[in-house]
Formats: C-alpha cells, structure tokens, sequence
C-alpha cells in the first residue's frame, strides 16, 4: 500500500484586511433603570402580597356545606398562605379548625373545601406542604 501525503487546507482564507464588528449590548430587560439590586429586593420584599382568591370549585364546595369565611377567616388564611409560599410551597394543605382547604401557593388561589364531616377518604395528593391555622 502507497503512503499518500495528506496536506492541509485552511476551512477559511483570510484576506489582507478583515474588519471587526463590535458586538451589540446585550439586553437585560432593564431599561434605564438605575436600581440596585438591594433596593429592587426591598422593594420586592415590602410589596403586599396578593390576597387568596376562592376558586368557583372551593365557592361551591363552601357553598354546599353552609360553610361561610369572614374577614378574620380569609386574614389568617393569607397569612398562612404566604408562610408556605415563604418556605417555597407550591401547593399546600391548610387545615384550620374542622376545615380543611388545598390552596395552589403560586396562584394564591384556595382550590378545594373540606370540612370533616364530608371527608371520606382522609386522603389527599398532590401536596407538597401543610399548614396549621391557629
């Protein structure tokens, strides 16, 4: 077998001159914003969170079983809920009192309504976090 001599060819010939380009800014979404990052924290950290809304299905629910919040209610259940958002829950039991309710965290929105009486399984999925309502 013959040895064949490989030689090699640039991918790319350059010429005598070659320009650069420069490259453009890259966007952050910020525009003239002069923030820092603290004060951004804090104004996060200060804002009020959204209040719980019920879901027509947890409406229904509350509805059929003659169950009916008061301002006091929805007080504590907010701030339950965003002791669960604080620990990072995304979906949570909140049980308060004979009531038991499943609230999506992220949305702020009461799912499900369960009082004792109407539990029959005592089983619930799709949780990753229970609260205590005093």
């Amino acid at each position: 077998m013959e040895a064949k001599s490989l030689t090699h060819q640039p991918a790319i010939t350059l010429t005598s001159r070659t320009t650069a380009q420069a490259v453009p800014p890259r966007n952050t979404g910020l525009k003239n914003s002069r923030l820092s990052f603290e004060e951004m924290l804090q104004r996060e950290v200060h804002q009020q969170p959204q209040p719980v809304k019920l879901s027509a299905h947890a409406e229904k629910r509350l509805a059929e079983r003659n169950i009916s919040l008061t301002e006091a209610d929805f007080s504590k259940i907010n701030k339950a809920v965003q002791q669960a958002a604080t620990k990072g829950s995304r979906d949570s039991l909140l049980i308060y009192g004979d009531l038991t309710l499943v609230a999506s965290i992220t949305n702020r929105t009461v799912v499900t309504a369960v009082d004792r009486g109407s539990m029959s399984e005592h089983v619930f999925t799709n949780i990753d976090s229970a609260v205590f309502i005093k």
